[in-house]
């Protein structure tokens, strides 16, 4: 169904979808190339929120350069929507184009529209096939498609510890156990996410910034801090210029009145306070990983925390991903990675299976999933 010429286009496409790494969320990660009489004549990737998905923005490509996409084939990595939204649905412009063919890597993940779009081309007469390199195009956009088939982000939980599985030394200092590439692809992955996410904890002991520094960005994702009891030093680093990027404080209640007068000065701030409490009294973590897909449209959740909130994430299954950074050493006493339960029998266990491993300078990162169990 497909020639080698068919996939060394689609990979075109990928690499375009690529450039939206960083930049399209919460909107999919989605490339465009058109082709006509052997060459790219348009290439195009999604843009900001509001702006030109990447069919369009590789239309308007042909165009510039004074090309006519009539009978040309188009190759794009995720089905073209079929809905009007923040932009006009791509559908349109596509048939308006005129093209031969449309390959399309993946259908769209929204059981209520997914198939849709392709069925308007093949209804305009287009020859449109779907498929090519659907593995690829799927692993770009991890958290869009969680969020439109779970009603759930992708949690994604970013652990550097020693080779003993140390994350801190006794007294709490951990920086840094590893070195400036590792760090560096940290950065690579926050920028990729729509919020990272930390503990109070964290805050009062470290006192980060968390914002994207080591890769080049104009998106800052949102920063969010469960805190149940609003404990977070109103002048925390990561509450700085909230304007920037979106500050959320998530506490278990505003009941009291001296809960109530703390969201105040936070608020006052710019800092949004939210209370979701689950019934000891702690933040409801799966309640709020729901609420930051279907209510704030939040792909993926990066991961930056301490023992306890780690260990209570991993408790809750609230984890998708693991992304760990070990440093060549031991430090022999100190603080663990997540504050686990010992397990009495090995099948009440969490699989996590490798996605892929990297050496950077002298640190090894290995990504991990969730391991999930065929459904008989």
């Amino acid at each position: 169904m497909y020639t080698a010429v068919d996939h060394q286009l689609m990979s075109q496409a990928l690499a375009e979808a690529q450039n939206a790494l960083y930049l399209s969320n919460p909107n999919p990660r989605v490339g465009c190339v058109i082709v006509k009489a052997g060459h790219i004549i348009g290439r195009g990737h999604t843009q900001r929120v509001g702006g030109p998905h990447a069919e369009v923005q590789a239309l308007a490509d042909v165009s510039a350069h004074g090309f006519d996409p009539i009978g040309s084939t188009i190759y794009v990595t995720l089905e073209p929507c079929n809905h009007t939204g923040r932009t006009p649905p791509c559908v349109d412009a596509l048939i308006a184009a005129k093209p031969a063919m449309v390959i399309v890597a993946m259908s769209d993940p929204n059981p209520l529209v997914g198939g849709k779009g392709l069925e308007r081309l093949k209804a305009a007469g287009i020859d449109v096939r779907c498929g090519l390199l659907e593995s690829e195009a799927q692993a770009l956009n991890p958290g869009f498609i969680s969020r439109m088939t779970r009603g759930l982000p992708w949690v994604r939980m970013k652990i550097a510890a020693s080779l003993d599985g140390k994350t801190a030394l006794p007294n709490g200092q951990s920086q840094w156990i590893t070195g400036p590439l590792a760090r560096a692809d940290g950065h690579h992955w926050r920028a990729q996410a729509c919020a990272i996410l930390t503990g109070v904890g964290t805050v009062k002991e470290d006192d980060p910034t968390l914002n994207v520094r080591e890769v080049q960005t104009d998106r800052q994702p949102w920063k969010i801090i469960i805190d149940s009891r609003l404990e977070t030093p109103i002048n925390a680093k990561v509450l700085a210029n909230p304007q920037a990027s979106g500050v959320i404080l998530v506490c278990a209640g505003l009941d009291s009145q001296e809960s109530q007068e703390k969201a105040r000065v936070f608020e006052a701030q710019g800092v949004e306070v939210i209370a979701m409490a689950n019934p000891s009294g702690k933040v409801d973590l799966p309640k709020l990983f729901s609420y930051l897909a279907k209510e704030r449209h939040m792909n993926e959740i990066h991961v930056e925390a301490g023992f306890k909130l780690n260990g209570s994430l991993l408790r809750e299954d609230c984890v998708d991903e693991l992304l760990l950074y070990y440093a060549p050493f031991f430090m022999g006493d100190g603080i663990g990675m997540a504050n686990i339960s010992p397990l009495t029998a090995l099948d009440q266990r969490q699989d996590f299976q490798v996605m892929d491993q990297s050496l950077l300078g002298s640190d090894w990162r290995i990504r991990l999933q969730k391991y999930k169990k065929n459904k008989e």
